[in-house]
């Protein structure tokens, strides 16, 4: 992508980053009315990281998402309608109903995410990095992990492995205050996560990950470099989860003056402001996104439960080679 951004880029990031806060709130909604079984996990908060970082990325380029960046996935041009119909189960899910949570992947648009056991995505973003550059590819591979996930072997072995052999991989650290309930004080004693990438001989950043622009200069950079044959690049993302870990997760243990400090930061509502105090868009242009995000959002719903469920006897197809 080219930087500065343009007009044009500044309103189709406003697109997405209202796309993802606006498709959670109906995950939410479907889930309390029972339509929606398993999980219902949300990036609430962390919208600025997930949407930034994928806008960086060219079509050719792989990407690993996390469970918390639908976000990445509507950037890197997957459709409204499969993830919704993904979340309710159904056959027209890219999962085709095995699966209603994360876990699901679209090979068509390079998009590979997300194993349960969080960190086993690095190796694999490690390897798709390395098989890039000896196909010559010019690729990148981007991938994130939680603040809790990057005290993992996977972590620390993949990027042994990508500095040594300069491969084109991009690491983000969603640094979202909570593994699951336990704070970050409880985590790790160094100042920054970044830090870690002195050890590694590769460049490491800590952004503040509620400020799309941010997100997007320095995750643009990292891209160039890899491109470059430059090697890996680890990026802290400061954010904070504001939901529980999924929906049936009040998130009691999260005090309620760090949880209403963040609010101040959230970043859809600050992106908006910034666009409308710059004269980027106007009052009618947020209407207009708005409306045409809920019509799309609608028709996805009922796209989903209009399509059928899986049979049961395909339960078993493609989980085994032929």
């Amino acid at each position: 992508m080219k930087f500065p951004l343009t007009f044009e880029d500044y309103k189709s990031l406003y697109y997405y980053i209202k796309l993802v806060r606006e498709f959670e709130e109906s995950i939410l909604r479907l889930y309390r009315q029972s339509k929606i079984v398993g999980g219902a996990f949300t990036g609430y908060g962390n919208e600025a990281t997930s949407v930034g970082s994928a806008f960086c990325l060219n079509k050719n380029d792989y990407l690993f998402p996390m469970h918390r960046d639908i976000g990445a996935h509507f950037v890197k041009g997957q459709s409204v309608k499969k993830i919704m119909a993904q979340h309710l189960a159904r056959a027209t899910g890219p999962a085709k109903g095995r699966d209603g949570t994360g876990h699901y992947a679209d090979a068509d648009l390079r998009i590979f995410g997300n194993i349960s056991h969080l960190g086993a995505m690095i190796p694999m973003a490690t390897g798709m990095a390395l098989a890039s550059k000896l196909k010559k590819e010019k690729s990148v591979a981007l991938t994130y992990i939680g603040d809790g996930g990057s005290s993992i072997g996977d972590f620390h072995e993949s990027l042994v492995m990508a500095s040594v052999m300069k491969l084109p991989l991009i690491l983000i650290i969603e640094n979202n205050q909570y593994a699951y309930s336990t704070p970050i004080s409880k985590q790790f004693n160094v100042e920054k996560l970044s830090d870690r990438a002195i050890g590694y001989g590769i460049p490491g950043f800590t952004i503040d990950g509620t400020d799309v622009e941010e997100v997007i200069k320095i995750t643009n950079e990292a891209c160039e470099r890899a491109r470059n044959g430059d090697g890996p690049t680890l990026i802290e993302s400061i954010t904070m989860r504001m939901h529980g870990h999924s929906a049936h997760d009040g998130a009691e243990y999260v005090p309620k003056e760090l949880m209403n400090e963040w609010k101040e930061k959230d970043p859809v509502i600050n992106f908006e402001k910034k666009l409308i105090d710059k004269k980027i868009i106007s009052n009618e242009f947020k209407i207009e996104t708005e409306s045409k995000i809920k019509k799309e959002i609608d028709e996805a719903i009922e796209f989903a439960l209009n399509s059928p469920f899986p049979n049961g006897e395909d339960a078993l197809v493609g989980l085994f080679s032929e």
